[in-house]
């Protein structure tokens, strides 16, 4: 059995650490990604066997998240403490309703009713409750009033059991053994008053939230590398001289993820102020750590504001035992349940425009760096493989920004102006779970983009490195008639012709194959001449052996383009992670290995395409939608969270470099 006292983290405080010189402070603190940690090993001992011990101070949404989405049983404690705060709370109603005294309510329920819900949670029979009615102002009254009315064997409420079976409540109750409970003074309103469903409701919520706010980091340090983009960005330098603590943590996290990347530059080296092409990655990607630290901080603050309401008493009136007297207040008011579900929309909306910025990035042919138009692994005049994913992430975008507008402005005056203030939790908790899913679709899409992107740079590479050597032997075939060369010569052509091509290549990725290597060689006519200009004018060119060399340099590349891809189709799920960092390698083959989705090798994945003579693919073939539905569904049901927790662990491990 877990104490769950035992396991209350207070979250750190942030500190402003001494920089490294290039890369992951070995003491900064990491509170985000600790409190992850631990949730999730909370859960895993939970799971192991371990009961949810519910004692009125101790209890996390950990433990919450356990017993409703995992079914652990649930005990109340019967520790000498609380059941002595119990017993003098419920000795004290007594005295006032001997002496007649007249209480509006009471927080004194007995024992015995707390320990009937739970008999009803642990057999898993669950009340059928409405989606709707709750204003969450006198605490969750109507959905409240079901789980009462499921304990007294209702015979016109109804629940669920573990076969989805619905039936009465008496019924349920007598076939489960059961006894009803007859309610005592008061103790219904003290079931009803309160805002344990709303808080419940917000803790499975928020659990999700920092699940999708470590996503987002993950997937954006594999955005960098699809990209090839600079960790530069993430430097500590850089968040120390404006530190505020999500950034510094965001930044950290995201360096630690890119450790080990062939892809990223300025991983554990010192930038090349003499690099080529764009010196700083866009917005996107640059600034993503800006950009994700306010939303760390806030579900950072909202876990310890939940975590408090978990722990608190909603009734009212209230009784102080201590002092004997009978408290009317209005602590059933779930507002700061509505204020942490509010700002965890805006949270995912956040999230989810710089995942759907990078993403369009990555397939905009004009903006990748060089990747196919639309990352096509075969021509993109036969396919448009992701053209239409840009466009369902237009739509989820869309839809998140709409759920991000807060409930808590719309309030309306209830129960003849008594409530006229009522926080609307339950709505902003429900309106959060829409968010949720939505933003999972977006980032299941993201993570199908990510990974056909990292397998065709890893093809780009492969090839660019791969022409180097066949440019050396065109040019020395080329050179073999013509007497009068030298070794100068020749070297100078096969630096000009290289770096023409690593240049024109990236340009083309909107033309097919042929086309590509024909633009990129003729690319290179003007730099033979000008080289054999400067060489010396008295080494003669011949136009002719001139046309045949860009004839062969246009067949060979495209050969050699052909059988590398060729070869990234059979055996990229054992090529494409030895480029990439920590967190990409894991990412990557759990959704190439452990879900089957395996690169998108163009028109001929499509389930009606009649395959060419010779050519294989993986049966039964799957659109892309069906792809991306597999990722969605391992990231909704958990099973993504392992691999990002091993993310997160790995990334805490990292050894300033």
């Amino acid at each position: 059995m877990i104490n769950m006292a035992s396991h209350v983290q207070q979250t750190p405080p942030y500190t402003r650490e001494p920089s490294p010189k290039h890369g992951v402070s070995t003491t900064q603190s990491r509170p985000f990604i600790n409190s992850g940690l631990t949730a999730w090993n909370n859960i895993q001992k939970f799971l192991q066997g371990d009961e949810c011990m519910i004692d009125g101070s101790s209890l996390e949404i950990a433990g919450v998240v356990a017993v409703a989405k995992y079914g652990t049983p649930a005990l109340l404690s019967t520790d000498d403490e609380t059941r002595k705060r119990i017993d003098d709370s419920v000795g004290m109603l007594r005295t006032h309703l001997d002496s007649g005294h007249l209480v509006y309510g009471h927080s004194g329920v007995r024992i015995s009713v707390g320990q009937a819900i739970l008999k009803l949670l642990n057999k898993n029979i669950i009340p059928v409750v409405p989606l709707r009615g709750s204003i969450s102002a006198s605490g969750d009254l109507s959905p409240l009033s079901y789980i009462a009315g499921a304990i007294e064997g209702s015979p016109d409420i109804y629940v669920r059991l573990s076969d989805g079976k619905v039936m009465p409540a008496s019924e349920a109750l007598k076939d489960a053994g059961i006894e009803p409970v007859v309610l005592g003074p008061k103790e219904g309103l003290g079931l009803l008053n309160g805002t344990a469903f709303s808080a419940a409701t917000a803790s499975l919520a928020l659990h999700q939230s920092q699940d999708v706010v470590l996503l987002s980091q993950v997937l954006t340090a594999m955005g960098v590398e699809a990209l090839q983009g600079s960790a530069e960005s993430f430097w500590p330098q850089i968040a120390n001289m404006r530190p505020h603590p999500g950034q510094i943590e965001s930044a950290a996290n995201i360096f630690s993820f890119l450790q080990g990347s062939q892809l990223a530059k300025c991983v554990g080296s010192p930038k090349d102020t003499r690099m080529t092409g764009l010196y700083q990655d866009r917005y996107a990607l640059r600034t993503s750590s800006q950009w994700l630290g306010p939303q760390i901080e806030d579900l950072l603050h909202a876990t310890s504001q939940i975590t408090t309401e978990l722990n608190s008493t909603t009734d009212n009136p209230l009784i102080d035992v201590e002092s004997d007297h009978v408290l009317h207040g209005g602590n059933f008011q779930a507002a700061v349940v509505t204020s942490t579900m509010d700002r965890a929309r805006l949270c995912l909306e956040r999230l989810g425009k710089m995942l759907f910025s990078q993403a369009t990035e990555i397939i905009n042919p004009m903006l990748n760096g060089g990747l196919p138009a639309n990352l096509s692994a075969d021509d993109p005049s036969l396919s448009f493989t992701c053209k239409g994913v840009d466009i369902n992430m237009a739509s989820y975008q869309s839809e998140l920004g709409f759920l991000a507008n807060p409930v808590g402005n719309h309030v309306q005056s209830a129960e003849m102006h008594n409530q006229a203030i009522n926080s609307l939790a339950l709505i902003s908790s429900r309106y959060t779970f829409q968010a949720l899913d939505t933003i999972y679709m977006l980032s299941a899409a993201h993570l199908f983009v990510l990974c056909q992107a990292l397998d065709l740079r890893v093809l780009q590479n492969d090839f660019l490195e791969s022409m180097g050597p066949e440019v050396k032997k065109l040019v020395e075939d080329f050179l073999s008639t013509n007497k009068q060369s030298n070794q100068g010569l020749q070297d100078e052509l096969v630096y000009a012709i290289s770096t023409r091509v690593h240049k024109v290549w990236p340009t083309t990725t909107t033309a097919d194959l042929d086309g590509r290597c024909k633009t990129t060689a003729d690319a290179v006519t003007l730099d033979v001449i000008n080289t054999f200009a400067k060489a010396s004018p008295s080494i003669p060119l011949d136009s002719a052996e001139l046309v045949r060399l860009t004839s062969k340099l246009q067949t060979c590349m495209q050969d050699l383009y052909e059988a590398k891809r060729q070869n990234l189709f059979k055996n990229h799920l054992i090529t494409t992670p030895t480029y990439l960092g920590n967190a990409a390698k894991r990412m990557y083959q759990f959704v190439r290995g452990d879900l089957g989705v395996r690169l998108h090798r163009g028109l001929v994945e499509h389930p009606t395409q009649p395959l060419p003579e010779g050519v294989e693919v993986e049966e039964p073939r799957k659109s892309i939608g069906s792809r991306i539905s597999v990722i969605y569904e391992a990231l909704r049901d958990g099973r993504a969270s392992a691999v990002l927790m091993a993310c997160a662990e790995e990334g805490l491990r990292q050894k300033q470099t």
